[in-house]
């Protein structure tokens, strides 16, 4: 029989250790499917579980600076960012931009053909182009900058439908509420009825960043330093890509 002691230490080397506390993450809706497969990825590497607060940038943003339960906050644009950085909310020298995207004007399939021929027309058949907000939404405002470096701002803001992120824009298509909309090229990869008509070329659009930053008011910040490190990394790369992501590059 083993003395009392030497059993105590057995039991303490043998206990399973206690799992760290979950990651808390807000990060933009057109990340939802691809963060939700790099979080079972960082678990199955070794990292403690993780749970996602996907919304549009700008709402997670005001969500952060109202004092929110956060840990790492994922921004679909760099102006975002900027708003919970310059209130003071982010881990100085913690912020990475993650990835890139890029834009496409959706419809539904049989209209696919004549959306790609006549969009630079504005025709009239467009009667309705969803897109993000763009006074508020990151998608919106990259479509914006890319109708008014086309010249077509003008004639498509009377019939914009303003949504309060990017997939409600592709929804809009997909239900008839729209006959095309400005998304991401990404977003076409849980598109239910609607296509790609055509894919704005990288040098006609602006610069699309996701930036990433620990915040200060986070009460799991080792965890999240960790989390963070591993969505900047090799292997969360190969899963942004095979969701469609772009790399950052500097132009």
């Amino acid at each position: 029989m083993l003395p009392k002691v030497l059993c105590v230490a057995i039991l303490a080397l043998t206990a399973p250790s206690t799992p760290p506390a979950p990651v808390m993450v807000f990060a933009a809706t057109s990340l939802t499917d691809v963060l939700d497969e790099i979080g079972k990825a960082y678990s199955l590497a070794g990292g403690g579980a993780v749970r996602f607060n996907f919304a549009g940038s700008n709402t997670l943003a005001r969500q952060i600076a109202a004092g929110a339960p956060a840990d790492v906050f994922v921004s679909a644009d760099e102006a975002q960012m900027d708003v919970v950085q310059k209130a003071g909310l982010i881990v100085d020298g913690s912020r990475v931009d993650v990835v890139s995207n890029q834009l496409v004007v959706a419809s539904l399939a049989e209209r696919a053909e004549a959306v790609r021929t006549t969009f630079a027309t504005a025709p009239r058949e467009i009667a309705r182009l969803a897109i993000g907000d763009p006074a508020a939404v990151p998608a919106g405002v990259y479509a914006r900058r890319y109708l008014e470096a086309k010249g077509l701002w003008t004639a498509f803001e009377p019939r914009i439908v303003p949504t309060a992120n990017v997939r409600a824009a592709l929804v809009a298509v997909e239900n008839g509420a729209a006959d095309a909309a400005i998304v991401y090229a990404t977003d076409m990869t849980i598109a239910r009825g609607a296509v790609a008509a055509f894919t704005i070329p990288l040098d006609q659009s602006p610069r699309i960043v996701y930036p990433a930053a620990l915040l200060k008011a986070s009460t799991n910040a080792a965890e999240g330093k960790r989390w963070l490190s591993f969505v900047a990394g090799a292997q969360a790369a190969e899963i942004f890509r095979r969701h469609k992501f772009l790399p950052v590059t500097g132009r």
